[in-house]
């Protein structure tokens, strides 16, 4: 039997709706083939983690391959003609020259200056990284031209896997996508709200959920739709979630709890002290000879406690577990007592 001294607290008043868990869409991302070509590498699997930048999978890709090229090519030019200038600029120095000669030179150097920038541009514009443009040089490494490193937008899971070792990627009927990755770490529980409650709604609300092995998650409310279901009535509500441990899935259906306001009362018991005796709805009072049926007049409530406002006071206690076998006992007394 567990006692409590009854005292103030507050009465959360609340909704009570029922939820599905879904992937926070700010989470989401979809990895694309931004070049066209055949997939070589694909090195995750479903489920698997990513972290951003991660490379997930790897292309051929011709169009990739003439782009690079095409850098090396305007790499090697501009090297040469920026050797030529700098000798027809010493010569003009010294007078051996024209200076018809020394701005031709110039000019034919910043033109492949030019054309070694817009190639540059070109392999940035595909999704080539600057640090793997940075290595393509004309007397370094440049790696195996046309190999198309695809990297992770986010860090999450990956959920979807949509092309096979192989296949074309990125042209008019190809797959545009390689992979989808979620981050789980944090959800959303999308609400049904009904009209007649929307008034007492707000955004920034606390919502508390049951997850995996009853754990209990607390979350925010961060939209409120301002267009009614026409079918049911019912506004649409996200909530927000941190998940930690995959408690949450997507797909689980959930009962939410929003708490509206804290109602402060001068005193409340859990609602597993109550019973029905006689009809009244009654309390187990401690006395110096055991319990006495106390009946009271109740206020508030929320999930968990109730308002007293009338038949007990705050310091006396009560029995709040195990009251039915109370409520028993006292049947059996006054049974006996009227043989």
């Amino acid at each position: 039997m567990t006692l409590l001294t009854a005292g103030a607290g507050a009465i959360a008043e609340q909704i009570t709706a029922s939820g599905l868990v879904t992937a926070d869409q700010d989470r989401i991302a979809r990895v694309p083939a931004k070049v066209m070509g055949a997939v070589a590498e694909m090195r995750k699997r479903l489920g698997d983690e990513v972290t951003k930048g991660e490379i997930v999978a790897v292309l051929d890709s011709r169009e990739t391959a003439d782009a690079q090229s095409e850098l090396l090519a305007a790499l090697v030019h501009y090297e040469l003609q920026k050797t030529l200038f700098e000798r027809t600029q010493t010569l003009w120095t010294k007078k051996i020259t024209t200076e018809q000669a020394f701005l031709q030179a110039r000019s034919t150097a910043a033109a492949a200056e030019l054309r070694v920038n817009l190639a540059r541009q070109k392999l940035a514009a595909l999704g080539v990284s600057p640090l793997e443009i940075a290595a393509l040089q004309p007397n370094g490494s440049a790696g195996e031209l046309g190999r198309y490193p695809i990297r992770a937008p986010i860090a999450g899971r990956v959920i979807e896997r949509k092309v096979d070792l192989g296949a074309s990627v990125g042209g008019n009927n190809d797959p545009s996508e390689l992979y989808t990755i979620a981050d789980l770490g944090h959800v959303w529980v999308e609400l049904s709200i009904p009209s007649s409650d929307l008034g007492r709604i707000r955004e920034g609300q606390k919502v508390t959920v049951r997850g995996a092995d009853d754990l209990e998650l607390a979350g925010r409310i961060i939209f409120i739709s301002p267009l009614l279901n026409p079918d049911t009535r019912t506004a649409r509500v996200l909530a927000a979630f941190d998940n930690p441990d995959l408690a949450l899935r997507p797909g689980a259906l959930v009962s939410a709890v929003i708490a509206l306001k804290e109602i402060p009362v001068a005193v409340r018991a859990p609602r597993s002290a109550f019973q029905t005796v006689e009809g009244k709805t009654s309390v187990f009072v401690r006395t110096g000879k055991g319990f006495a049926v106390r009946p009271v007049t109740l206020g508030h409530a929320d999930g968990e406690t109730v308002e007293i406002v009338a038949g007990l006071a705050a310091g006396e206690q009560i029995a709040v577990t195990n009251t039915f076998i109370l409520k028993a006992e006292i049947g059996k007394s006054e049974a006996a007592h009227d043989h």
